[in-house]
């Protein structure tokens, strides 16, 4: 028997509408494994037992009362950028450490409608800026299948929540790339709506035009059952889009039959060394055993979106981060004038990368800069989506890898140039607003590895073909079944 655990959303929402379990037991088992295992894997900033345990009591009520809940019962790991009213709400940020938020974001609070218990708030790259959760100021989040490693970033703790059986759906937001990269690391699937698809309203801004909530999950039926629960217009969100949503768990397929399946000339994977070559070229042979036509594609721009993207996000971030001044929330280091006190408590409050990433910002947009650097950036951000649409024209979907490695060891990569290059293959897909997501492909032994560590397959999509981009995806997983294959190492963190 399957330990109510680690079951999935689906499974667990099945047997709570049925009766066969409450989410009252569900909740106590999973707060119990919280309270075994997260002291060494370190998922959550605030564990929300009393509040998680008064949610399960409501939804076992509402499912007596006739409700038909899609998520009723399922253990919700939201990353600690979004709110949730009455619950400390810190980006993983000094200068949020101690702020209550006053409200719910839309994606939580749609999720709770439809049953969902939140079991706590993730951590995660402090302001989401980050590929490695390694810059969260509060907490540090270990890897489930190496504690010695990164669980990737920016939602890191969500990720490795769901991979270490602390929630059955972790909401993570993805800039560039931090709900695929943690996904690949962690053994999910990490999925990125369309830019615009699920409300933004309730998420800690760090750049609005490339923002996005999406799910974490152990099953691909699971991300798109969130996925159904959260998406849709929010009239609270000015960039939330007004178009009918297609539904997606309903519509999953088990072959790629009719799919024509690009892949990018411009990606080759030789250059990220024999393992993962074989990896991925043995995946793109997967696609074409289910049905799919392979195709190949030019993306001749997407070699320039790490330098798009750390323009554009890093000013948006600038703009964004101002509000933190010591004056309105948040932390507050006194001084004789206002000055100062903005000074020291920007100095106090913000850790080395969100300072890093705030000054590069600030610069692009300075006069006499901006035409030369943040101008010039949207212009080849319009290319880059340009290159996409003829790629489209001639495929459903595109095949290329989701991270140019497998999770490194805490600290390998800590000069920024190193770290930026691993949204290498993520960010041309935010730039574009495209729907993407993560599904395991295999695994490999990193160098200095004593254990295989999992590796992504990406799947991206045109604008708004979340139910074709989840259809292929849920095929291509049980196809293959690289993700049951091997389970985190949940003994070695009770150790």
């Amino acid at each position: 028997m399957i330990a109510n655990i680690e079951k999935s959303a689906t499974q667990i929402a099945k047997e709570v509408r049925s009766g066969d379990v409450s989410a009252a037991e569900i909740i106590e088992d999973t707060l119990a494994h919280v309270d075994s295992i997260d002291g060494t894997v370190g998922a959550y900033l605030t564990v929300l037992a009393d509040v998680a345990r008064a949610q399960a009591v409501r939804v076992d009520e509402r499912v007596r009362n006739g409700e038909r809940l899609p998520l009723a019962g399922v253990p919700l790991a939201v990353k600690d950028n979004m709110c949730l009213e009455g619950t400390r709400t810190t980006c993983g940020s000094k200068i949020l450490e101690r702020w209550i938020a006053p409200y719910t974001a839309t994606a939580v609070a749609r999720m709770l409608d439809a049953g969902a218990v939140a079991i706590g708030k993730a951590n995660c790259d402090e302001f989401a800026m980050g590929s490695s959760c390694e810059n969260s100021a509060l907490g540090v989040t270990r890897n489930p299948y190496d504690l010695a490693r990164v669980p990737g970033g920016s939602s890191g703790g969500s990720a490795a929540a769901v991979a270490a059986y602390e929630a059955a759906i972790g909401l993570g937001s993805d800039t560039g790339g931090s709900i695929r990269e943690p996904g690949a690391f962690c053994n999910l699937i990490g999925f990125k709506p369309t830019y615009g698809r699920v409300s933004r309203y309730g998420l800690i801004a760090f750049a609005s035009s490339l923002d996005q909530i999406g799910p974490l999950t152990r099953t691909v039926q699971d991300a798109a059952l969130a996925y159904d629960a959260m998406a849709g217009f929010d009239v609270m969100d000015a960039t939330s889009i007004d178009r009918p949503v297609e539904p997606t768990a309903g519509a999953l397929r088990d072959d790629l039959r009719g799919l024509k399946i690009g892949i990018v000339r411009e990606f080759d994977t030789k250059a990220l060394g024999d393992d993962l070559d074989a990896i991925y070229s043995r995946a793109y042979r997967d696609l074409e055993r289910l049905g799919a036509e392979l195709i190949e594609v030019s993306l001749p721009t997407a070699d320039y979106g790490v330098a798009t993207y750390y323009l554009i996000a890093p000013a948006e971030c600038s703009s964004n981060l101002a509000r933190f001044d010591g004056v309105r929330y948040g932390l507050r280091v006194e001084a004789d004038d206002v000055q100062t006190m903005y000074e020291r408590t920007r100095a106090a409050g913000f850790g080395p990368e969100v300072k890093r990433r705030i000054l590069i910002g600030t610069y692009a947009l300075s006069s006499g800069y901006y035409d030369a650097y943040y101008v010039r950036a949207q212009k080849a951000r319009t290319l880059i989506a340009r290159d996409f649409e003829r790629a489209f024209a001639q495929c459903d979907l595109i095949a290329c890898p989701a991270t140019s490695c497998a999770a490194f060891e805490f600290g390998a990569k800590s000069d920024p140039y190193s770290m930026y290059l691993m949204d290498y293959y993520t960010i041309p897909m935010a730039l574009a607003g495209l729907p993407a997501l993560s599904v395991p492909c295999g695994w490999c032994t990193p160098a200095g590895g004593s254990a295989p560590m999992p590796v992504g397959l990406q799947l991206c999509g045109p604008l708004f073909a979340e139910k074709l981009l989840l259809g292929a995806a849920h095929a291509y997983e049980r196809a293959t079944d690289h993700a049951r294959s091997r389970k985190p190492m949940l003994e070695s963190a009770r150790a």
